[in-house]
């Protein structure tokens, strides 16, 4: 059942001005266009966010990502689909997303420092900072997905 609330954007547009910034600038990073898009998703699966998933799906697959890969996300450990680095932001995708746990594990960390660099790094930790923000707003909302016309 949707019940609706609140439309942030509506009331005050200001609130998300920051946080577009923010998204704009990860867009521009070090990150590949797959690699945001696998960040995105892979959060939005995490966080329940039906309006994130959809919206970042429909998106990767415009930019060339495969179906196939997209369908193997919810299993990544075990698919044959996705590069040793891939490995490594899913993972940090998954601790970061998951922080109250663990927090993000030091060994992780170092093999991300030492395969991408501090820069890479810090793009990747601020891009799953990014979706979990706009996972939050959609689920605190209930932003609702929209059916595709395809």
């Amino acid at each position: 059942m949707h019940t609706e609330r609140i439309n942030i954007n509506e009331i005050n547009p200001n609130a998300y001005k920051p946080i577009f910034e923010l998204y704009n600038t990860i867009k521009k990073s070090s990150l590949t266009t797959t690699e945001f898009s696998l960040i995105q998703i892979r959060a939005s699966q995490i966080n329940g966010c039906a309006y994130c998933i959809q919206s970042h799906i429909k998106e990767a697959i415009e930019q060339g990502e495969k179906q196939y890969r997209i369908h193997a996300l919810l299993a990544w450990r075990e698919s044959p689909f996705f590069t040793k680095e891939e490995h490594i932001i899913l993972e940090m995708t998954e601790q970061i997303t998951h922080i109250s746990e663990d927090g993000l594990h030091q060994e992780l960390y170092e093999d991300a420092i030492t395969l991408f660099g501090k820069e890479k790094v810090s793009d990747i930790i601020m891009a799953i900072c990014c979706i979990n923000v706009w996972n939050r707003i959609g689920r605190a909302t209930l932003l609702a997905p929209v059916p595709s016309q395809n």
